[in-house]
This record gives structure tokens, C-alpha cells and sequence, in this order.
């Protein structure tokens, strides 16, 4: 079965196409960093007005690429939630208007179900069980995952999520938006040690994260450095490579601290902050002194795609968790919703 995926929940448009037993076949993007740059963050209404936009050209290019006509479609999936209501409901509009028109069954996804599951996109695909690293903007957990519909919560960011504190972190640098990637990149001319910055929860003993705290201090850092002056590109570069290592080294202890409890040796990392470079590495480094492995998306599917959506569903679809005779098309969006709802035990 060939699934058509569409993803909107924010602010990139994804359409992707995937077969239940062939994998993906193709997926075209549209990101909208471009056009939010000048405000610096997402705002909704653009977002929604622009995804609009892009879907139809995306959705004929993703076919057209896969070399499949409308009538190989056997079901069509989208990004229910969590998210931007009204950059979910384009999405969601679009896929049930599509699947009605054609008689199709469509399928709703939980945004970070998508991302847990996109790993099995890349090879070698790790397998069932393993824990989840979840590092994104607006999500930071571990999750125990046993199977399609199978997670177990095993701790959670209590404020800010790991991709917050890049962004905001970056802001306050005065670094543009998006921010994560660009103290990344600024952090590759920088000494981390000149700044000693808080590992916050480092020691807690538990699986939870906060990252307010290490947003304060770089504030604090910012303010000294700004008494002194202007501050100049070596002091940003500094404090970039400072507040990088800080997040790495939480990300990377709480993930072998999960590892351990569970007993697990495969770790899959997943969501916009799995792309950053230092964690691959420390996580690479760390785990292969346990015996373990890491387990990554490609660079281009850890951002928010079609490809995981039409994925994710396509997983649930050969684990018997989909009714594909459901054709009733009434639908509804989740802004918030908790990832155990979709739980099948």
C-alpha cells in the first residue's frame, strides 16, 4: 500500500509519499525559516497562510518524483497534533479533502510519533526495543520503545525543552533565528571552557531535564559582557561552544543513564537537535564504551518532514493499529496532545 503523507504542524510544509513495502518513495519540503527570520520566531497566522501555499505544488511534485498516479494511493496520513491550530488544520484539511475525494481512508498522526519512528527510515534500522532520545524545539523526553504504539515515558523536560535553550540561548547572543543552527555554527570558533555554564539536573539522579536555568545564566553572562562593551564575535563564538556543551553534556548523560536502567544497548535520537553534530559525536563516543549504539535519522528527516508522517502511518498500518475501512472523514486537531494516548499498552 502506498501511503501520502502530510505534515504542517509548524513551520515547515512536508509531503511525502511511503510504501508499506518499499519504504519511502519520495517527499518534497518547503521550510519557512526565511520568511520568519524578519520577526525572529514562527508567527502562526503566516505560517497557516503559507502552508497553503505550498502544499498542492508539493503534494503534485512528491507524485510526480515517486512516479505514482492518485489512483496508487491506498491511504492518506497527516500530522493531527501537537502543534499550531491553524497550521494543523491546513494539513489536516488537505488530507482528508484528498482522501475523500478518492475514497481513501486517512489516517491521523501524532506529531512526535513521527519523529520516534523515523530513524527506521535510515540503515541500518535499528530494532524494537530500544530507548528514544526525543530533542526538539518544543520537546525534550526519553522514551522506552517497544513497538509500534508501545512507549513508555521515562522522563521529560520540566520547563524549556533542549531546542528552546538553543534558540533562545541564540537570541540573546544576538544570533538571528533560527537560532539553534546558528549557535552551532558560530559555537565551531569558540572556546567552550572560557565559560563555565550550569549542567542543570546533571546529577538528579532521575530521567527529567530543565533547561530555564541555563538560559538565566547565559543571560547573566550576556549582561557582564555587555557592561564591558560590545560585545565582540570571539566573546558570542565563546559562549556558543559554552552553552552547546552544556546541553550535549545533559542530553548525552540522561540518554546512557536511560540505557542503564532499562538495560537497553540501542539508543535512538530523533527531532531537530539530533542533527546537532557535537551530540552525535558525544553520544558516539559515550556509548561505545557500553556496548551500545546510536541510532540517528538522515540530516534531512530530523527536521519536521512528510516522510516521518507517511511513515509512522505506514507502520501502524502493518501493525494492525489502523482501521483502514474507517472512511468517515470527520476529523479534528490536538494542539496538545500527551503521546500515551496513542499508546496501545
Amino acid at each position: 500500500m502506498i501511503i501520502l503523507g502530510f505534515e504542517s504542524s509548524c513551520d515547515e510544509t512536508g509531503v511525502a509519499a511511503v510504501c508499506t513495502e518499499r519504504g519511502l518513495l519520495a517527499h518534497a519540503l518547503h521550510s519557512q525559516v526565511a520568511m520568519h527570520e524578519e520577526y525572529g520566531g514562527v508567527v502562526p497566522e503566516l505560517a497557516s497562510r503559507d502552508h497553503i501555499r505550498r502544499v498542492v505544488p508539493l503534494t503534485r511534485e512528491v507524485l510526480a518524483r515517486a512516479g505514482i498516479a492518485r489512483a496508487d494511493i491506498g491511504a492518506v496520513a497527516y500530522t493531527a497534533g501537537p502543534g499550531l491550530s491553524g497550521a494543523l488544520l491546513v494539513g489536516a484539511s488537505v488530507a482528508q479533502a484528498y482522501a475523500w475525494s478518492q475514497g481513501l481512508p486517512a489516517i491521523p498522526i501524532h506529531h512526535l510519533e513521527g519523529h520516534l519512528l523515523s530513524p527506521l527510515l535510515a540503515e541500518p534500522r535499528p530494532e524494537f526495543p530500544f530507548v528514544a532520545l526525543l530533542v526538539s524545539g518544543g520537546h525534550t523526553q526519553l522514551m522506552r520503545v517497544d513497538g509500534v504504539g508501545r512507549y513508555e515515558l521515562l522522563g521529560e523536560t520540566l520547563d524549556d525543552a533542549a531546542g528552546e535553550a538553543f534558540d533562545k540561548s541564540a537570541k540573546l547572543l544576538g544570533l538571528g533565528y533560527p537560532g539553534g543552527p546558528a549557535l552551532s555554527r558560530m559555537a565551531e570558533q569558540g572556546d567552550a571552557s572560557r565559560f563555565e555554564l550550569p549542567r542543570p539536573m546533571l546529577h538528579s539522579g532521575d530521567l527529567d531535564f530543565s533547561f530555564s536555568g541555563l538560559k538565566t545564566a547565559v543571560l547573566t553572562r550576556v549582561k557582564a559582557a555587555q557592561a564591558d562593551g560590545a560585545i565582540d564575535d570571539q566573546t558570542r563564538a565563546d559562549l556558543s561552544a559554552a552553552t552547546q556543551a552544556a546541553i550535549v553534556d545533559v542530553l548525552a548523560a540522561k540518554a546512557v543513564r536511560a540505557l542503564k536502567q532499562t538495560g537497553l544497548r540501542r539508543l535512538v535520537v530523533a527531532g531537530g537537535v539530533g542533527a546537532n553534530r557535537l551530540l552525535r559525536a558525544q553520544l558516539d563516543r559515550s556509548l561505545t564504551g557500553m556496548k551500545a549504539t546510536a541510532y540517528f535519522p538522515p540530516l534531512e528527516l530530523c527536521t519536521d518532514n512528510g516522510a516521518m508522517i507517511a511513515f509512522a502511518a505506514a507502520e501502524r498500518v502493518k501493525a494492525g493499529l489502523v482501521d483502514l475501512r474507517d472512511t468517515s472523514h470527520a476529523f479534528t486537531v490536538r494542539p496538545r496532545w500527551d503521546l500515551a494516548d496513542i499508546c496501545t499498552a
